[in-house]
């Protein structure tokens, strides 16, 4: 299972649509979860609709948090979707053998039996998790909690039974055209996120569209440079949830 976890306080500013790059990594099977840490006011108004509208292209899940709680929100989102993924498999693999039905519909002593498969596979199926964080300038008095949840998260996917990777990236990077930049490579070392942010320059931009697009291209051909089609060149002319898309 394969999950973006973008924590960020709204707002993009340049290049493509957040919604469109999110709706094309679920397209290739990759869930966007946005975490908000917005700002009172129209600012965080605006934010807070395009961090809902990102989460829902991607399949994903979206909550606003505060400093204090963002490693618990981290957590819980991660785990979450983890079972609304598998559970979404189960239920598909259901009404191919059931016709129109779901876990929900069926008796409660079968029901139990599956939640308690899905639950057991929710632990022990190997997960990926590529955190990218939102380095633009209104983002830098969040960015020590930001550092401190990541090192709880790490700790968290450590006491799954299945193997549970992490990456971590931001954007945008210090030199011009940079949308992402990848701090720390799949890794199960707990220390590896210690003190990343020393080497983060804070810049006005946030190209968050961007930014997931290269992530993407990251967890499908492990680099950032640029490996595979634009989704430009991949939608053009198709229909589909990216032609049919209004942001």
């Amino acid at each position: 299972m394969k999950q973006i976890m973008l924590i960020t306080d709204g707002c993009s500013n340049v290049g493509d649509s957040p919604v469109m790059a999110a709706a094309l990594a679920r397209q290739e099977g990759i869930t966007v979860n946005v975490i908000g840490i917005v700002d009172y006011g129209t600012i965080g108004e605006l934010g807070s609709l395009e961090i809902s509208e990102i989460a829902k292209a991607g399949g994903g899940m979206s909550r606003i948090a505060g400093t204090e709680n963002l490693a618990q929100t981290m957590q819980m989102l991660t785990r979450k979707t983890v079972v609304q993924t598998i559970q979404h498999a189960v239920n598909k693999e259901i009404r191919h053998i059931l016709g129109d039905q779901t876990v929900g519909d069926l008796p409660p002593e079968t029901r139990s039996q599956v939640v308690e498969v899905i639950d057991e596979l929710s632990e022990s199926s190997p997960l990926q998790v590529a955190l990218l964080i939102d380095a633009s300038a209104s983002m830098k008095p969040k960015l020590r909690a930001v550092e401190e949840a990541i090192r709880d998260m790490m700790l968290s996917l450590s006491s799954r039974a299945g193997e549970s990777k992490l990456a971590v990236f931001h954007f945008p990077g210090s030199h011009s055209g940079e949308d992402a930049v990848l701090d720390v490579d799949w890794t199960e070392d707990l220390g590896a996120a210690r003190s990343i942010f020393q080497r983060i320059a804070m810049r006005g931009a946030t190209p968050t569209g961007p930014a997931i697009l290269k992530v993407m291209e990251f967890i499908q051909y492990g680099t950032l440079n640029g490996h595979g089609k634009s989704w430009r060149e991949e939608t053009d002319g198709q229909d589909g949830i990216l032609g049919g898309y209004v942001v």
